[in-house]
């Protein structure tokens, strides 16, 4: 098993505020990991699911997810689409478990999604919906 990343991050935003940032690869609130004098157990069994690092980009001719997810195989990967999210998880089979539910832009059209998975990373391609765009109509002055 590797090891736990867990922590928060503190940045200070353009207006000067400071912002705190939770990170780390599991979500907050896990039963399943044992807090230890403010320190987490590295023998506390991790049953949780992580969540991968995802990465959406719009382009002129389509969107793309990127999404990490080392350490497993292509065929424990499973994709559901709808219109407005795509959700990604691993199946119970797998020997590291993830789980995300992405926003996607409303030009992303799940028909034409496409989906590749190497070294880690998974791409998922939509191309964008087609706006009938029409150049309106000529209206004559009876």
């Amino acid at each position: 098993m590797g090891p736990i990343v867990y922590g928060y991050s503190m940045t200070i935003g353009p207006d000067g505020k400071p912002y705190v940032r939770e990170f780390g690869n599991l979500k907050s609130g896990n039963n399943d990991v044992k807090n230890i004098g403010g320190q987490l157990d590295p023998l506390s069994p991790i049953l949780a699911e992580r969540e991968p690092l995802v990465d959406v980009n719009t382009t002129d001719k389509g969107v793309k997810v990127v999404v990490e997810m080392p350490g497993i195989r292509k065929t424990d990967i499973n994709i559901k689409a709808n219109d407005s999210q795509v959700e990604v998880t691993t199946s119970k089979d797998a020997q590291r478990k993830y789980h995300k539910k992405i926003d996607l832009p409303e030009q992303a059209d799940i028909k034409t999604a496409k989906s590749v998975y190497n070294n880690g990373i998974l791409e998922i391609t939509f191309d964008k919906k087609k706006v009938n765009k029409t150049q309106g109509k000529e209206i004559k002055i009876e």
